[in-house]
């Protein structure tokens, strides 16, 4: 008989991956605003969201932080309790997240960038498919 803890261990280690990988990205953002602002005003210079940079990058940093934030969350309660509602919650709004980075590359033509999101992309909708949503 496999014991009931085992089965927190998937979505222990992908909301744990969604944490990682969107706390480490997002707080990044935070940490190096000014550089990581010009990076992105050069990368979008030639695309037709080079005016949206001033609102588009917090917009972006939030979105990442919030994802990484309740992934850790969710990691947590799936860790004490088992609860999976939080890591669905994070799962959803780290596809979204990850749609705007995807929109992006692909307005900025950085087609290798865009296709380099498409496994995390994948893993958070695992998450929205396996976790048990909140409803």
């Amino acid at each position: 008989m496999i014991p009931s803890w085992s089965t927190r261990i998937p979505p222990l280690l992908l909301t744990s991956f969604l944490a990682i990988l969107f706390l480490q990205s997002g707080l990044d953002k935070v940490i190096g605003y000014a550089g990581n602002r010009a990076y992105l005003n050069d990368y979008f210079a030639k695309s037709p969201l080079r005016a949206t940079v001033p609102w588009m990058f917090p917009l972006l940093t939030l979105l990442e932080v919030t994802s990484g934030g309740l992934a850790a969350a969710g990691a947590g309660l799936i860790a004490l309790g088992g609860s999976t509602w939080l890591g669905w919650c994070a799962s959803a709004l780290s596809g979204a997240t990850l749609l705007a980075l995807f929109f992006g590359q692909r307005m900025a033509k950085d087609y290798a960038g865009a296709a380099g999101l498409v496994p995390y992309f994948l893993t958070a909708l695992i998450g929205t498919m396996f976790l048990h949503p909140p409803f």
